[in-house]
């Protein structure tokens, strides 16, 4: 994590001047140079307009993959993947599996070349801690930013990170499990970064700390450039799922605003420079995955699950995107319901809007009034989004059927039809006079000799001037979070914006600030941790007239750790623990207790500290209890490495990544209920692996001086935040003196 801490007054001061951010100058060319890539380019995974929509001519009519393949400019069988492509400065850009079946498998972010597609650079990450299957590796898709030429990925297991477009070296990283508490789903679920002025923006389903420990659809901002929190937001907590709905932005009443699909079933307008939740709408029951589409001042949407009125399934609507608050009674143009399209976003062909159903159908729609004018059976299920291009509609199945059609006033005419043998869950896109076609078989570069144009944009950002609203409305108080140590220090930086969420630059009046918590904060605004500070947190308010804001900081001392939970605490430092455990008097001593009954969290992780640290051991005493003769799953974990003891199957495991297990061990191993035992896990950075030894015994009797369990990983994580795993599904879990320490030497 790139930490905003000082070591020094006289650096906090600098840093405070130049500031993480960029200058306001820069900030107010932003959208100007973001719109001024070049027009053939497909940044953003559905396109430089956000809606679907390519302004390009001569693309091919048909194509085959058969016989000498017709229409086919290259192809990449080695690229499959389930994502979206995104293609920027003559470069194609992809997260994809990586070393299918082998010991070292994990994921990568691709770049190769658009015209001849050999690639340029790709890196290579572990997926750690996820319950994410390989064969849902690569979910997300990657964003580009023409005024840098960075790339930004999340991957599965929740690394987020900015790549160099040019050369692939990456200039910051987040490991958004560790430092935010980033739920993976066994769905696969993964939601898409966002680039807007000066931030990328990421969101997913988090379980953090302190305000913010129940589980909730949040999104996070990060200085683009440097990786500094620049703001949260948070939807309601205890969403229903995890969702990979995507931001699309819009300007609504002179605003730029991202509207996305979230967990808890709503569609929210949100300022992307602030984070100001504008507006919301009740749309299902559960998670909504679909992305919008945005025509002037109204937002497309459909979804596939039980609606919030009835128990009727799925439906297709169009709402005014012009309210503020709750608009799900009062901003509602239309809604048709039982149309399940809660997969795959809209698009808007010669005036009508097209949907795609789950089960393989497509509607057109009439856009004012909701009216179905046509309906065909296509297929059998769609998961890529159509696109429209040179006045055809690309439309593919999810089992490997390709179209082209040609839209018309009463349906349209299928030009072309292709079958692959390969599944296709990404989109097509249209770059540089080629339509590129992502499948589970390979990258497919589709064109002909007619290299056509393409017609510039017209601007998504098309702002009101900020002359019109110089009143300061609110303010950025950045870093939004930081991570540090006893007696370091954290700078703020402080940006005011109006009313729509446009930048009015650095404050004009005085700041004032205070901290809540252990820990100072000068006149400057540089907050200075206590320098014995032991796992503690505190929060940092800025007042600018009768604006307000703060920013949380954890403050976590250098290894040795030791918790007993005498204080009758879980401690508040710890990400993903305090809404998921108790603190109980068990055997006459305090301990914590993961229990079975909270809703979304009774098979869950835990983090105690920064993601960089390494070569450690940590020990715990643990004890499960025994319902309806069946036990719990305990774990603590390492460097990335959990060492489990597994209830019902009776074995003990040292895995990095639980549903793949491309590097696992595990022993029979019987274990009592109701009986306390010590785990000991040593992590050890070792040549070009890690080495992996752990031990269990009874508490109260002789350590074995053998390990009981030793792995090594060929593809070694090197860093990690230490934890606790668990599943308290069918019984509780009792856990005490938990102790991290650095590895003795030897």
């Amino acid at each position: 994590m790139k930490r905003f801490a000082l070591g020094s007054l006289l650096t906090a001061f600098a840093l405070l001047v130049m500031g993480p951010l960029v200058a306001h100058a820069e900030r107010e060319s932003n959208s100007a140079k973001n719109a001024a890539g070049d027009p053939r380019d497909w940044p953003f995974w559905r396109g430089p307009e956000h809606n679907g929509v390519a302004r390009a001519t001569g693309l091919p009519e048909d194509w085959s993959d058969r016989g000498k393949g017709e229409n086919i400019v290259w192809k990449r069988e080695d690229l499959g993947s389930r994502t979206t492509p995104i293609a920027m400065n003559g470069k194609l850009y992809l997260i994809t599996r990586a070393d299918e079946g082998e010991p070292t498998e994990g994921e990568r972010v691709v770049c190769v070349d658009a015209e001849t597609g050999k690639t340029i650079w790709e890196q290579k990450f572990n997926v750690f801690l996820s319950d994410v299957p390989d064969t849902r590796v690569g979910w997300s898709n990657v964003v580009g930013d023409p005024s840098t030429g960075n790339v930004y990925a999340l991957g599965v297991g929740g690394l987020f990170q900015c790549f160099d477009g040019e050369t692939g070296k990456v200039l910051w990283s987040h490991s958004m499990s560790e430092e935010y508490g980033l739920l993976t789903t066994y769905g696969g679920r993964t939601n898409f970064p966002f680039v807007f002025d000066d931030v990328v923006i990421i969101s997913g389903v988090l379980i953090n700390w302190g305000d913010s420990a129940k589980p909730a659809h949040q999104f996070i901002a990060f200085n683009k450039e440097t990786g500094v929190p620049v703001w949260l937001s948070s939807t309601r907590p205890l969403p229903y799922d995890t969702t990979y709905s995507s931001p699309i932005l819009a300007t609504i009443k002179g605003q730029p605003v991202i509207i996305f699909g979230a967990g808890d079933g709503a569609v929210y307008a949100m300022q992307p420079r602030t984070g100001k939740i504008i507006w919301k709408y009740q749309l299902s029951r559960r998670g909504v995955n679909a992305t919008p589409l945005v025509v002037d001042d109204t937002v497309y949407i459909g979804h596939g699950e039980e609606n919030i009125d009835d128990n009727t399934m799925g439906a297709i609507v169009a709402i005014d995107a012009t309210g503020e608050g709750d608009v799900t009674k009062t901003h509602e143009k239309w809604r048709q319901k039982e149309v399940i399209a809660g997969k795959t976003a809209p698009i808007m062909a010669d005036g009508k809007l097209w949907f795609l159903e789950d089960t393989g159908g497509i509607i057109m729609v009439d856009p004012k009034t909701g009216e179905t004018l046509f309906r065909k059976k296509l297929g059998t299920m769609m998961r890529g989004s159509p696109i429209y291009a040179d006045g055809k509609i690309y439309v593919n199945e999810a089992n490997g059927r390709t179209y082209i059609l040609k839209p018309k006033e009463d349906g349209f005419d299928i030009l072309s039809r292709n079958r692959l043998r390969a599944e296709i869950n990404g989109s097509p896109i249209v770059a540089y006079g080629k339509m590129y076609l992502p499948t589970s078989a390979g990258l497919y570069a589709i064109g002909n000799s007619e290299s056509g144009t393409h017609s510039a944009a017209p601007p998504i950002n098309t702002e009101a001037p900020v002359s019109e609203d110089s009143k300061p409305a609110q303010f950025r108080l950045v870093p939004a979070e930081s991570l540090i140590k006893p007696g370091e220090k954290v700078a703020y930086d402080v940006e005011v914006f109006n009313s729509r969420g446009q930048s009015l630059g650095d404050p004009t009046g005085k700041v004032t600030y205070s901290v809540d918590g252990p820990g100072t904060v000068t006149e400057e605004g540089v907050y200075v941790a206590p320098s014995d500070a032991k796992h503690v947190a505190a929060t940092v308010t800025a007042k600018l007239g009768d604006m307000e804001k703060t920013a949380r900081v954890r403050v976590v001392p250098e290894l040795p750790w030791n918790f007993d939970f005498s204080d009758n605490q879980v401690p508040i430092s710890w990400i993903g623990a305090r809404y998921r455990h108790q603190i109980r008097d068990v055997d006459s001593e305090k301990v914590m207790v993961k229990i079975t009954t909270i809703p979304k969290g009774t098979r869950s992780q835990a983090w105690f500290g920064p993601s960089d640290l390494h070569d450690y051991t940590m020990t715990a005493d643990v004890k499960g209890s025994i319902t309806d003769d069946k036990m719990p799953d305990i774990g603590i974990t390492a460097q990335r490495y959990v060492m489990e003891l597994k209830g019902a199957h009776q074995q003990l495991q040292i895995r990095s990544w639980p549903t793949q297990l491309r590097m696992a061990e595990t022993i029979p191993f019987e274990w009592k209920p109701d009986t306390w035992y010590s785990m000991k896990l040593r992590a050890e950075n070792k040549g070009d692996d890690v080495l992996l030894r752990g031990k269990v015994w009874e508490r109260g009797t002789p350590e074995p001086e053998k390990w009981t369990i030793e792995a090594t990983d060929p593809s070694p994580n090197r860093t990690g935040s230490p934890g606790l795993y668990g599943n308290a599904k069918d019984a509780e879990i009792f856990l005490d003196n938990i102790r991290v320490t650095p590895n003795e030497a030897g």
